[in-house]
């Protein structure tokens, strides 16, 4: 199959929508089919206001409308509510094409953590742009609940997935250079540092042993200043962050904001278990018990020390049990099960 991928989010950003796309090339290539990515590369830009490290097309519709035209997908695949999305629903619109479109990030809560939008105003906008949808995908069921009942349709199940072989296990947390020699335990946050992450939480819990953050974001800077005593690490290529993963005692995951949480899997992958609130993403990959109850790969509390507490008592075995749950190879197939026909759309 011929799929047309267009999105904003794409290297050289770094966050969890973009590693969920390029392994979902990776996999849809393996499996033999054929995928043109249509990203922010391949137009002029601009950086995002208030988002360093994030750079947006201008004005992309001509450029999109050529490549579309030269390429005939068989598949169109909108993953992504910036410009790039909004330039390819105005083709397929404009053409009578169907297309799919994905849920990834809850922008609505960004923009009102940031800049104090109602979330009414966020969904009713996003709301609009997937509407023509023939598929929107969700990586979980309480997004998936969450945005039925604010009046989303065709929505469809997805997942992602992790690469178990990048984030192998250790059975023992392992020292690592980027780290250094750190009191334990080692609590870990992992993700970019901006207002809807509520690394704060994070940051002023009272915990015993050492914080450490890995990231960049729009809050960086300021919180650096405050909380001096934290490891920051900045950015770090995927084969070290694999090993900062794994020299964690706990992994923690103050985000009510998430759809799904990539992070989360990638350190439970190496053994380390998790800690979060009972939010979207966390209920999701947190959500498989023991027989005696416990989450399977970390714990969840309305507290966060609280979780944090429980987590550090999961076994490490029982979190990579729990990561092996999500493959690349089960997120693909069901992603090319959500896609339908550019072609074959009866249009009222």
């Amino acid at each position: 199959m011929k799929i047309a991928l267009v999105t904003d989010a794409w290297q050289p950003q770094v966050n969890g929508v973009v590693t969920t796309l390029v392994e979902l090339v990776k996999e849809l290539t393996r499996a033999g089919h054929i995928v043109e990515v249509i990203e922010p590369g391949q137009f002029r830009t601009r950086p995002c206001p208030g988002y360093r490290g994030i750079d947006l097309a201008i004005s992309p519709k001509a450029v999109l409308a050529a490549k579309l035209d030269a390429y005939q997908p068989d598949a169109i695949h909108l993953a992504t509510e910036g410009p790039l999305g909004w330039a390819g629903r105005s083709y397929c619109l404009a053409r009578r094409l169907a297309f799919t479109t994905a849920f990834h990030t809850k922008f609505p809560e960004i923009a009102h953590a940031a800049l104090k939008v109602p979330l009414s105003w966020g969904y009713a906008l996003f709301r609009h742009f997937h509407r023509p949808s023939s598929g929107v995908m969700v990586p979980t069921a309480s997004v998936l609940r969450m945005l039925a009942g604010r009046g989303f349709r065709n929505l469809r199940a997805w997942t992602h997935g992790v690469d178990t072989a990048l984030f192998q296990y250790q059975p023992l947390p392992q020292p690592c250079h980027a780290t250094g020699l750190l009191a334990r335990p080692v609590a870990l946050f992992v993700g970019r540092v901006s207002y809807e992450k509520n690394i704060e939480a994070f940051l002023q819990m009272d915990f015993p042993g050492s914080k450490v953050v890995c990231g960049v974001g729009p809050v960086e800077a300021q919180l650096r200043r405050r909380f001096p005593n934290v490891r920051w690490l900045g950015l770090l290529r995927r084969g070290e962050l694999a090993k900062v993963y794994a020299a964690a005692d706990l992994f923690v995951f103050p985000s009510h904001a998430d759809t799904f949480g990539l992070v989360m899997v990638e350190a439970m992958s190496t053994g380390t278990p998790v800690a979060a609130y009972p939010a979207d993403g966390p209920l999701e990959v947190l959500g498989r018990r023991t027989e005696d109850g416990r989450s399977l790969g970390g714990a969840m509390h309305d507290d966060l020390q609280q979780a944090c507490f429980a987590a550090l008592a999961v076994p490490r075995h029982d979190a990579r049990a729990r990561a092996l749950d999500f493959s690349w190879a089960h997120a693909t197939e069901l992603f090319v099960g959500n896609l339908v026909s550019a072609r074959e759309r009866a249009w009222t």
